[in-house]
């Protein structure tokens, strides 16, 4: 699947930076629409789950990568982590580990996904090289 997006936005920008704040508490919704518009580049395929109920303090993601293994992944302060090994799909009993930035996530869960964004670095650096001299 062709995804149309310049991957060095992508690298440069951080969810974070673009998380809505509402009082003291992040938008969770809105962080995980940021979070989807950063590594779409880099995947097969990632939405938000319009069946799991997101909230202020939850959103739940899929994520398909580029191996074509599908996950549903939770939102949350805490970080990210898998929830479940199908769209839409939340399996209480499965406890796995929170991760600071959907990075650190993909990187452990897709090797295409390192792939893709190593490449797109490097493209980045090369035109930011070009640009210099």
């Amino acid at each position: 699947m062709e995804i149309d997006c310049q991957p060095e936005e992508s690298i440069v920008s951080a969810f974070d930076e673009d998380c809505v704040e509402l009082g003291d508490v992040k938008d969770m919704r809105l962080e995980a629409e940021a979070v989807v518009n950063d590594v779409l580049f880099a995947v097969a395929e990632m939405h938000v789950s319009q069946s799991l109920g997101s909230a202020s303090d939850v959103a739940y993601i899929n994520v398909e990568t580029r191996e074509g293994n599908r996950y549903c992944l939770e939102l949350t302060e805490a970080g990210l982590r898998v929830v479940g090994y199908a769209f839409d799909q939340v399996d209480e009993d499965l406890s796995t580990q929170y991760h600071e930035t959907v990075y650190s996530l993909l990187d452990t869960l897709s090797p295409g996904y390192r792939e893709a964004f190593g490449n797109a670095l490097l493209q980045r650096l090369e035109r930011l090289k070009q640009n210099g001299q």
